[in-house]
């Protein structure tokens, strides 16, 4: 028996209901890389997000349990499942480290995995993640899926033909969301929104400037993109607020990347 009508309910917690997009700021970084700036003070970031008008956040059990909100406005909850550490040897074999279930009796909205297209591992990676979305399918949890090309026979993990098929994996094997790379330009992207029948969400990948970031979105929602997900220059932003008000200003309400940043400059000139 499949929960659509769950489906259905908790999809509109981690979505703009009148868009139909979503602005989500991942924050599961703590266990990958450590406490970095910006991820010390969980519950403070998620309020400035949540401020800022993000419709939800990512991160793994730890965030509900030890930060997930303070104050301020609601935010949606993702609980990511798969983990690896920059300690480990084998970094990007990604293992299961929480449930479906187990999210759900926490009280998340969603749940998200993490796959490396091409990396030795990929296999086992596939095999999780096709469990979980059956499991995400009876249940009626949102998935997300996180599709990267990474591993030792890709040379650049923005390649189009690499991340056409990392993201058209994430729609075949059953995600709600992909999270995938952003290509460089819309014209590429655009052949990676049409070839994936899933809603496409670009990532952020190593922190940039707020104009190329903006630029960024402003050129993959022209593609087709349904929104992004974007940890790093939100969270190590000095104003995590305004920098989430003014992407969402791109992604809800059709602002140019110029526009987004003469808000944000603004805000911080005031």
């Amino acid at each position: 028996m499949f929960n659509t009508v769950g489906k259905a309910v908790r999809m509109e917690r981690i979505i703009n209901r009148n868009t139909g997009k979503t602005v989500i700021v991942p924050m599961d970084h703590g266990v990958s890389v450590g406490p970095i700036d910006g991820l010390i003070d969980m519950s403070r970031t998620v309020d400035m997000v949540a401020e800022g008008g993000a419709n939800a956040v990512i991160g793994h059990i730890g965030l509900p349990r030890y930060g997930h909100r303070r104050s301020g406005k609601d935010i949606g909850l993702i609980l990511h499942l798969s983990a690896s550490s920059s300690l480990s040897p084998k970094p990007n074999k990604k293992v299961l480290v929480n449930t479906v279930e187990n999210a759900l009796r926490m009280g998340a909205d969603g749940v998200s995995i993490h796959i490396n297209v091409g990396d030795e591992d990929e296999a086992d990676m596939l095999k999780d993640f096709g469990k979980i979305a059956v499991e995400c399918s009876y249940w009626g949890m949102p998935l997300v899926a996180m599709m990267y090309p990474r591993g030792p026979m890709i040379d650049d993990e923005k390649d189009l033909d690499a991340v056409k098929i990392a993201a058209r994996i994430g729609a075949e094997l059953g995600a709600d969301f992909v999270k995938t790379n952003y290509t460089g330009d819309p014209e590429s992207f655009a052949e990676v929104v049409q070839g994936c029948p899933a809603p496409v969400l670009i990532a952020g990948g190593s922190k940039l400037g707020a104009e190329d970031m903006f630029r960024s979105i402003e050129a993959a929602m022209q593609a087709g993109a349904r929104g992004l997900s974007i940890g790093r220059n939100v969270f190590q932003h000095s104003n995590p607020a305004m920098f989430v008000k003014a992407a969402c200003g791109i992604v809800h309400d059709g602002l140019t990347w110029a526009q987004a940043l003469e808000m944000l400059r603004s805000a911080e000139a005031g």
